[in-house]
């Protein structure tokens, strides 16, 4: 049982502040303001807020979305360089945060620092939060004493990520919702328009053109209690789908597949090479080490072909060899960024190097997406048009054989 709080406190400079929290009872809010920096004037429990218990859904409310990490990371990386103690810096994020979710867990973690627990360990206790990437550079951080600048990079690079998985996530989302509206036009014709046609036909009388009679049939099947068999069927065919591709088989298919298409194939390829760019360049530069930071990187590609190729080169570095000369035998890896990474370790300037192709691909991205919508909007209006207009056809041929036997 939690009860959500009313406070009024006066900050540093002497400003009264105003605001909620949620906890057991006023003396733990009034200690929690109090480490936060505030001077408490009153706690009292929320009008119409009272005792209440937090309903967790696995999946949905307890789930921290990437931007939102993003978003704390950045003003965790402000307050920690305008010189707030790392602790308070969490104590204050924890307070603002909407998700009431991280909130808990960034007051968990607060409880962590205040027990003498470390930032990275503290993390570390909520991976689904926190990943291996973004722990790996809190400690590089911690043990190089340059916190605040890696948090910085951090920063940079979640939103680097969330801003390319939105760019991918909206190329692909363009397609899928003109298919819909197509799919929803065809079933109203076939359900709602073609029946009409089939009734005056039916007082007409003769026989229908081999098309319009295909396309009653499939009407009839659309309007009748087979349709139910059809989509559970696709239902059913979907979750066998995702269970396959959760399958290290499967997922190993499905990424290979996903990288072949003409259009969409290379913008996941050039996603994926930002991605691995700007993961390994921000571990580099944090100070993690090589072999730690492949394997990071590795796990943080999110495809599994990108993932055997990056333990491929970490094999061999492990050898002795250098990152280009694995990479340049490896199709995954494109020769600009071979050529460009061979540059980085002759020049003793790797991380920047894999920053400067991180920026390259990400731009690859834009102009893929760009050219995506331009070419798709008139190649799904056109096979709209088409199949629309077939549909009319077929319903008007009938019309034009009454018309001969009329005249």
């Amino acid at each position: 049982m939690t009860t959500t709080f009313d406070y009024k406190v006066r900050d540093q400079k002497g400003n009264l502040v105003e605001g909620t929290l949620e906890a057991d009872s006023v003396p733990i809010v009034v200690n929690r303001l109090r480490d936060m920096g505030y001077l408490p004037v009153s706690v009292v429990p929320a009008k119409g807020k009272g005792l209440k218990t937090e309903i967790i859904i696995p999946g949905f409310s307890d789930r921290v979305k990437p931007k939102e990490v993003a978003v704390f990371t950045r003003q965790f990386a402000t307050m920690v360089d305008s010189g707030l103690s790392i602790s308070r810096s969490i104590a204050v994020l924890a307070s603002q945060v909407e998700n009431k979710h991280f909130a808990i867990i960034l007051r968990k973690i607060n409880d962590d620092l205040d027990s003498g627990t470390n930032l990275s360990a503290a993390l570390a206790k909520h991976p689904k939060v926190f990943d291996s990437l973004y722990v790996a550079m809190v400690a590089a951080g911690e043990v190089g004493g340059s916190i605040d600048l890696v948090l910085r990079d951090i920063a940079d690079n979640l939103e680097k990520q969330v801003e390319l998985n939105r760019k991918v996530r909206g190329a692909m989302t363009y397609p899928v919702i003109v298919v819909t509206v197509i799919a929803i036009i065809l079933t109203v014709m076939m359900v709602v328009i073609v029946p009409i046609f089939k009734k005056l036909f039916a007082t007409l009388g003769g026989q229908l053109p081999t098309p319009t009679r295909i396309l009653i049939s499939v009407s009839d099947t659309m309007a009748s209690w087979r349709v139910g068999l059809v989509i559970l069927f696709l239902v059913a065919a979907f979750l066998i789908f995702r269970r396959w591709i959760k399958t290290d088989k499967g997922r190993r298919v499905w990424d290979k597949l996903k990288m072949r298409p003409p259009v969409f194939g290379p913008l996941t390829h050039k996603a994926g090479m930002s991605r691995f760019a700007s993961t390994l360049s921000s571990l580099l530069s944090a100070g993690v080490p090589a072999m730690e930071a492949l394997d990071i990187t590795a796990n943080a590609a999110g495809n599994s072909i990108i993932y055997d190729a990056v333990m491929e080169v970490k094999a061999r570095v492990r050898e002795g060899h250098s990152f280009a000369a694995p990479m340049s035998r490896l199709e995954v890896f494109t020769p600009l960024m071979v050529q460009m990474v061979e540059v980085g370790e002759q020049t003793g300037a790797l991380d920047d190097m894999l920053k400067r192709i991180s920026d390259f691909y990400m731009g690859e991205v834009d102009q893929t997406v760009d050219n995506l919508t331009s070419i798709l909007e008139p190649f799904l209006v056109v096979i709209m048009g088409v199949v629309i207009g077939a549909i009319i056809i077929s319903l008007y041929l009938p019309m034009f054989d009454y018309i001969k036997l009329i005249h």
